[in-house]
């Protein structure tokens, strides 16, 4: 009987005790098990579970940092970092034997306006078939092409959605050499999305000649790879200065990095907009330098200006009545003896404007006005 009694006072003792370490719930005879580590393991999960939204679910840009880590580079990751997309274009290609395959490329990409409206590069979307845009909170969506510009490497692609996040676009014009660049995009594909890179602007106006095509760049060191054109190049202020869209890479050279300028991207955006493509000024003349000659299998033994090989009959130079074998000396005063800078010095004008060209023509100079039209459209299938 006195045995009985105590081993009752030890069991009561016993259950006092888990319940002052357990509290009043979660003891009851269907939860109980015979495996000490299950009943420690189920403790163990539903502690986690009551913690983990307050860690895992929080925001990084509510992360209390000192004020000596919250760099510009913390901020503009915070701010802008959000706005940067990456941009996979599925396109049909031909193999060696004329069987078609599907390719995929990956770039970024830039949301300007809340309701879908994406900065990225011409040669990030060239030929897709099918263009799909990964936000940064992990959904993917399908996007439409609004309008593309070759000459600037510039494209518009929409996407159905609403309230996204959007960078803000800054002023190109009052950036100056050794302030800090950062750049955000997606190097080597999306599974480095969103990637941040930092260094300063190494140059303005740094100029390259891209077939035959002379544009205007900002240069940085700020690490730009494959997979980081159309991505952003940002102020410390958390101001979209540039559109990352070429790196030289070159054996030996290292930290050479360009962006469009965003005023140049934000002209270039609004007739995108507006019409699908940028209007712009043409002769209508085939012309060659003796550079170009040569890659044709020409010999040119010109001294100055570039040679007329073919003329649109219904364009500015046919009604103006160039010849093949003409030499264009100059437009409006200025001289020109390369294939770029006629183009330059025409698309430094407007679609309207009248220009004075001054050609030789058997060893003959003349100066003739022409009225600069608007250059066709390729057609659209």
């Amino acid at each position: 009987m006195k045995s009985k009694k105590i081993a009752k006072i030890i069991c009561a003792a016993a259950v006092a005790a888990a319940l002052t370490l357990g509290g009043c719930g979660g003891l009851t005879g269907d939860n109980e098990s015979d495996n000490p580590s299950e009943t420690k393991t189920a403790v163990t999960q539903t502690a986690h579970t009551e913690a983990a939204p307050k860690s895992a679910n929080q925001p990084e840009s509510n992360v209390r940092i000192s004020d000596a880590r919250n760099t510009p580079a913390v901020r503009v990751a915070r701010t802008v970092g959000p706005a940067v997309v990456g941009i996979t274009n599925k396109a049909i290609a031909r193999d060696f034997f004329d069987r078609t395959f599907e390719t995929e490329g990956v770039g970024s990409g830039v949301i300007f306006k809340s309701d879908g409206y994406i900065i990225t590069n011409n040669h990030v979307i060239a030929g897709a078939k099918e263009i799909i845009v990964s936000l940064s909170d992990g959904n993917t969506v399908n996007g439409t092409l609004i309008g593309t510009d070759e000459m600037t490497d510039i494209a518009v692609v929409k996407v159905d959605a609403k309230d996204l996040p959007t960078a803000e676009l800054g002023d190109s014009d009052e950036v100056v050499v050794g302030e800090p660049a950062i750049a955000i995009g997606n190097p080597m594909g999306l599974e480095f999305q969103g990637s941040v890179t930092v260094g300063v602007i190494s140059a303005l106006n740094r100029t390259l000649d891209l077939n035959d095509k002379r544009v205007k760049l900002l240069q940085t060191d700020a690490a730009i790879s494959p997979g980081n054109s159309g991505g952003a190049l940002v102020n410390a202020d958390g101001e979209v200065i540039g559109i990352n869209s070429a790196k030289l890479a070159t054996n030996g050279v290292e930290g050479m990095g360009f962006a469009i300028p965003i005023n140049t991207v934000k002209t270039i955006v609004n007739e995108l907009m507006e019409k699908g493509y940028v209007a712009r000024p043409y002769l209508g003349v085939t012309i060659f330098d003796k550079p170009t000659a040569a890659r044709y299998g020409y010999q040119l033994t010109i001294d100055k200006g570039v040679y007329v090989f073919q003329i649109a009959i219904d364009s500015p130079a046919g009604r103006a009545g160039f010849q093949r074998g003409d030499i264009l000396l100059s437009i409006d005063g200025k001289e020109v003896n390369s294939v770029t800078e006629v183009r330059n010095e025409v698309a430094s004008h407007k679609v309207g404007d009248k220009v004075k060209v001054l050609f030789d023509r058997e060893g003959r100079q003349e100066t003739v006005e022409v009225t600069l039209e608007e250059m066709p459209q390729p057609s659209r299938q």
